[in-house]
């Protein structure tokens, strides 16, 4: 899975903004650094769904030397947060399975889904990506 180099900045008391330097105005916004990461990652698979929908090209990630070399005058450096966020695409293929988990496993992961404002099963979704590294 392709992963870009986004930077994230404090825009407020409780505001983080994300912007990616292969695309020129593909940005997201959240409460903390890991919630604007979050919607980052959908802003990125939503934006490229986009470019390609116009048959427009994807730009290949540029490691951080390459972008900071190109000296973009829109790219925000000051006090930014680098990350690598990977480009998922946007709708997925879903598929229904039925799994076996602890009880009390279970009940922490809803309480967890619950308090990031995500269902279970983008909980277990994302967790599963996380550990498999997909």
């Amino acid at each position: 899975m392709q992963r870009y180099i986004a930077l994230v900045h404090k825009s407020g008391k409780n505001q983080y903004g994300v912007m990616f330097p292969d695309f020129a105005g593909c940005v997201a916004a959240g409460s903390s650094p890991d919630d604007a990461l979050d919607n980052a990652r959908e802003a990125l698979a939503f934006h490229v769904e986009g470019m390609r929908q116009d048959k427009e090209k994807i730009p290949a990630p540029r490691s951080l030397g390459d972008i900071r070399a190109a000296k973009q005058d829109w790219v925000e450096w000051k006090d930014g947060i680098v990350a690598y966020v990977p480009l998922a695409p946007a709708h997925a293929q879903q598929e229904r399975v039925n799994v076996m988990i602890d009880k009390q496993l279970l009940r922490v992961a809803d309480k967890r889904a619950k308090s990031i404002h995500q269902s279970r099963s983008a909980l277990i979704n994302n967790a599963l990506e996380s550990y498999l590294g997909a």
